[in-house]
């Protein structure tokens, strides 16, 4: 699955007011290794401008029994069914071979590698159901990784993702980048108040002329 984009570089400046600045201008950290970032059609969400939509609000009431709970990386709970799940979950939805789960062991255990910060588990009546691999300051937060078990409700996915956006307008933060905007099929991100996109030189909220886009 090839990734949008125009530029990529790796930096050494790991300041969270520096890799604020580069995700303002439409860079995001990628798995490819560390410091590795990418210029793309970003999606990000102001978190001042947002707010629940009724539809917003059917889906979080029907994932009610969902838990959110924010942990640091390196992820001291890593086991290798975690990754066994991850890598099951991207097969399934993107096709073999998209992720291995080595690939996910190493983003949420070895810094040294990794871009990322902070890893969100989704729980039910105890049993953690779902991820997502983060990047996090004070800033900022860049959904980036998510993935669970493909047994549970069919709204799971977008369940995580709405309770992420409202974790983080709670926990006072400025933007909340939900990955590029590339194929039809990301236009379920459009649905959330305070949505803007990157176009390659600026950030837009013209929701229809993205949607042209991803036609």
């Amino acid at each position: 699955m090839d990734y949008l984009h125009w530029d990529e570089k790796v930096i050494t400046n790991f300041s969270d007011i520096a890799i604020s600045d580069l995700y303002a201008r439409g860079y995001v950290f990628t798995r490819i290794g560390k410091g590795a970032m990418q210029q793309t059609r970003s999606s990000r969400i102001d978190l001042s401008a947002f707010e629940l939509t009724s539809e917003n609000r059917r889906i979080l009431k029907k994932v009610s029994d969902l838990t959110l709970k924010e942990n640091l990386i390196p992820y001291a709970g890593y086991d290798f069914t975690i990754g066994k799940l991850g890598k099951d979950f991207y097969d399934t939805k993107f096709g073999s071979g998209i992720m291995s789960a080595q690939k996910i062991k190493e983003m949420m255990t070895d810094s040294a590698k990794s871009n990322f910060t902070t890893l969100i588990t989704y729980g039910v009546t105890g049993h953690v159901i779902g991820y997502v691999i983060t990047y996090k300051n004070k800033d900022i937060m860049h959904y980036s990784y998510p993935f669970y078990d493909l047994t549970a409700s069919k709204d799971t996915g977008l369940g995580m993702m709405t309770q992420a956006i409202q974790h983080a307008k709670e926990q006072g933060l400025k933007y909340i980048y939900l990955g590029s905007l590339q194929r039809p099929s990301d236009t379920y991100k459009l649905q959330f108040k305070g949505l803007e996109w990157f176009d390659g030189t600026s950030w837009k909220t013209d929701l229809e002329e993205v949607k042209n886009i991803l036609k």
